[in-house]
C-alpha cells in the first residue's frame, strides 16, 4: 500500500478537533451494545456470509458484533473499552487502514465519512479493504441546505447532495444496493440549539447528561429502519444509511 500525501494543515485541524470531541466524549460514556441499536436486524442478517469485518469509527456505539470483529477508531478511550471486551482494536484513520486488500466480507463505517478532509480517501481505503462482493454500510448526512451549528459541533466537514454521494460511490467500485433513513439526532432546530448553547457553556454537564440521560431516551425512541432499493426519496431527509456492494472494477 503506497503512503499517502502529508496531511494539510486543514486535514490536521479537523482531525484534531474530532478527536479532541471524541475522546471527551466516550471517557465519560458507557459501552452499548449492538444489539441495542435498529441496525441490529440488518447487521444479523449479513453475519452468516461475514467471516471477516470490520468496522471504523464506532467510538462506544459499535454497531457490529464485539467479539470477532476489527475495530479502527481515532479514540484512544474508546479502544480500550472495547478491547476490555474482547474486541481486536488498532488506532488509526479511515484514510490510511492498516489492513490487506480485500480482506473483510463485510465493512461499516456510519457517520465517518463527512468528517474526514478527503472524503476520497476514505471511500477509497473502504472500499480497497473489501473483497469483491463484500457488504458495505456507510452512512452520510444530506443536503448542505440543513447545515446547523450541530454539524459545525462534531466536527462534520460536509453534507452531501443525493446525486453526488451516488457519483462518488460508484468512483470506488461501491454499488448501492438498498438504502434507509438513519440518524438519531432531533428533528426539532429548537433542541438542537438548547442542546448546543449547553455544550458551549457547561461542557461536561451537557456531555453527562447527553450519555446518561438523552442517549438511552433515544436508544428507546428508535424506529425500525425501512429499506428500499437503490436510493430512497431524499426529501429533507437529514441522514441516510447505505447498503453497498463491492464491484469489481473493469478490467481494460
Amino acid at each position: 500500500m503506497q503512503p499517502r500525501p502529508s496531511q494539510t494543515r486543514g486535514d490536521r485541524e479537523l482531525f484534531d478537533r474530532n478527536r479532541r470531541f471524541y475522546d471527551s466524549l466516550w471517557s465519560g460514556a458507557r459501552l452499548v451494545e449492538p444489539q441495542r441499536f435498529n441496525t441490529w436486524p440488518l447487521v444479523r442478517s449479513l453475519l452468516p456470509g461475514s467471516a471477516s469485518r470490520l468496522e471504523v469509527g464506532p467510538g462506544l456505539r459499535p454497531r457490529l458484533p464485539i467479539e470477532g470483529t476489527q475495530f479502527v477508531d481515532i479514540s484512544a478511550p474508546a479502544l480500550a473499552i472495547l478491547r476490555e471486551h474482547g474486541a481486536h482494536v488498532v488506532l488509526s484513520r479511515v484514510t490510511s487502514l492498516p489492513f490487506a486488500d480485500g480482506a473483510f466480507d463485510l465493512v461499516c463505517a456510519l457517520d465517518i465519512v463527512e468528517h474526514v478532509d478527503d472524503d476520497d480517501g476514505a471511500l477509497s481505503e473502504l472500499s480497497r479493504v473489501a473483497k469483491s462482493g463484500a457488504t458495505l454500510l456507510i452512512s452520510a448526512p444530506l443536503h448542505p441546505s440543513l447545515w446547523t451549528s450541530f454539524d459545525d459541533f462534531v466536527g462534520h466537514k460536509r453534507r452531501y447532495e443525493p446525486p453526488r454521494l451516488l457519483a462518488k460511490l460508484a468512483q470506488h467500485h461501491l454499488v448501492l444496493e438498498r438504502s434507509a433513513v438513519f440518524g438519531m439526532k432531533p428533528r426539532s432546530s429548537r433542541l438542537v440549539d438548547i442542546g448546543m448553547w449547553w455544550l458551549s457553556h457547561h461542557r461536561e454537564l451537557a456531555m453527562w447528561t447527553y450519555n446518561r440521560a438523552f442517549m438511552p431516551l433515544g436508544l428507546r425512541l428508535q424506529k425500525e429502519l425501512h429499506f428500499a432499493t437503490g436510493m430512497i426519496a431524499t426529501d429533507d431527509v437529514d441522514e441516510i444509511l447505505l447498503v453497498c456492494r463491492r464491484s469489481a472494477p473493469l478490467r481494460m
